[in-house]
């Protein structure tokens, strides 16, 4: 039977007991157990899909998922209910009937992700498992500087995961922020679109940056020609890493303002 209708849904977890948000055969993953707890609620066998695949261990404020179901439950049947069935590590925060033709990863204007490092002489096992922990002192000012080489329509090949050469590696990055919150120092970086390890790498370049370990213009340099012998900096632990929120057009703001 055809389905009827399309929700989009709102999805907040802790990814720390997940290898990431994309279906896996025999791991346990986001997407798994939002497709479990939906076959529990709808009786129905339902493949859903995400804005954005987040990596093991990452976490989500505001993923978007959508799906077609036949179930006639409300919005709000539906969160209360998803909620009963999911682990208590992820939840739904809103639900809207949304157009036949709405696609959450496609239809996407920009993801916004924020990495968080704890910047303290000390870890905190508070923070464990949400923070990167850093305890060298962080220039924020000389990591600004250097980020601003990564605004605009930048091609991430030599710093991302390896893609083959017919993939488009070309991202339009709308900002690439960095602040401190007492002790924490957070980057906050909004996009189209992201490519593998893009985020934790460039942030593990802006962190050398502000050790005073690297150059301010190594991220500049390393954007056009690469690192030496195809070398690449390793990624900062996804553990740090949270997707924020993803934006739409206006049609789908209007009803997803509630939600922020």
């Amino acid at each position: 039977m055809k389905s009827n209708r399309r929700l989009a849904l709102t999805v907040e977890y802790d990814g720390t007991n997940y290898q990431g948000f994309q279906l896996q055969s025999n791991e346990p993953t986001i997407q798994g157990e939002l497709e479990k707890a939906l076959k529990k609620l709808t009786q129905e066998s339902i493949r859903v899909r995400g804005a954005s695949r987040t990596d093991s261990g990452a976490h989500a404020l505001g993923q978007v998922i959508d799906f077609k179901v036949n179930s006639n439950l409300s919005t709000d049947q539906f969160i209360k209910g998803l909620n009963f069935y999911l682990p208590n590590d992820i939840g739904i925060q809103s639900a809207h009937d949304v157009p036949e033709e709405f696609n959450a990863r496609r239809n996407a204007l920009t993801r916004i992700y924020r990495f968080n490092i704890l910047n303290l002489q000390m870890p905190s096992p508070l923070k464990r498992l949400t923070h990167h922990w850093i305890k060298e002192f962080l220039d924020i000012d000389i990591m600004c500087e250097a980020a601003k080489e990564l605004i605009g329509s930048r091609d991430f090949r030599h710093i991302a995961a390896n893609y083959p050469k017919e993939i488009n590696t070309i991202r339009n990055v709308t900002r690439w922020e960095i602040w401190r919150e007492q002790e924490t120092i957070i980057i906050e970086s909004e996009a189209n679109g992201f490519l593998r390890h893009q985020i934790r790498r460039v942030n593990s370049i802006l962190v050398n940056i502000g050790k005073g370990k690297w150059p301010k213009n190594i991220l500049r340099d390393a954007l056009v020609a690469g690192f030496p012998l195809g070398w690449k900096p390793p990624s900062l632990p996804a553990k740090g890493l949270c997707l924020m929120k993803v934006t739409y057009p206006d049609t789908w703001q209007k009803a997803e303002h509630e939600t922020y």
